[in-house]
């Protein structure tokens, strides 16, 4: 089993916890053949501006794969205008545990973080990353 810290915005996270799919660009391809079901996906949202507001990352929930990775173009997911992305490339999850998590007091402990003053460079232009079984035990035992 392989644990994986799934990146997206509040906007696709909504669309994941309805539809239990999580879809990533063709570029990503060779990240998301390597997901197996039983493999466990951890999600992240990332830190917005709602207007004035500024709404902290959060790993939101903790999903398990029960689909082999597949292609499906249908437009579920919201994309940036200038990249009209539909995130083809799924897997089909259920929810193994939801909750909301502030994720800054988590980076001192997450082992895949190195650079804890610079850790948004460890996910950023990522859809997803692979993170040890330690960090997915901390994550789990603190949602």
């Amino acid at each position: 089993m392989r644990y994986w810290l799934c990146i997206t915005n509040r906007d696709n996270w909504e669309v994941v916890k309805k539809k239990n799919v999580w879809g990533v660009a063709k570029r990503h391809k060779n990240t998301i053949a390597k997901v197996k079901p039983g493999d466990r996906l951890v999600f992240y949202v990332k830190q917005e501006r709602r207007d004035k507001e500024i709404l902290e990352p959060k790993v939101v929930g903790i999903f398990e794969v029960i689909s082999e990775p597949y292609t499906d173009s249908t437009r579920i997911f919201k994309s940036p205008p200038h990249l009209n992305e539909t995130y083809p490339l799924r897997v089909k999850i259920k929810p193994v545990k939801l909750g909301e998590l502030e994720f800054k007091p988590l980076i001192p402990r997450l082992k895949f973080i190195t650079n804890k003053k610079k850790w948004s460079g460890h996910l950023m232009g990522k859809a997803m990353r692979e993170i040890p079984e330690e960090d997915y035990k901390l994550i789990e035992n603190s949602l």
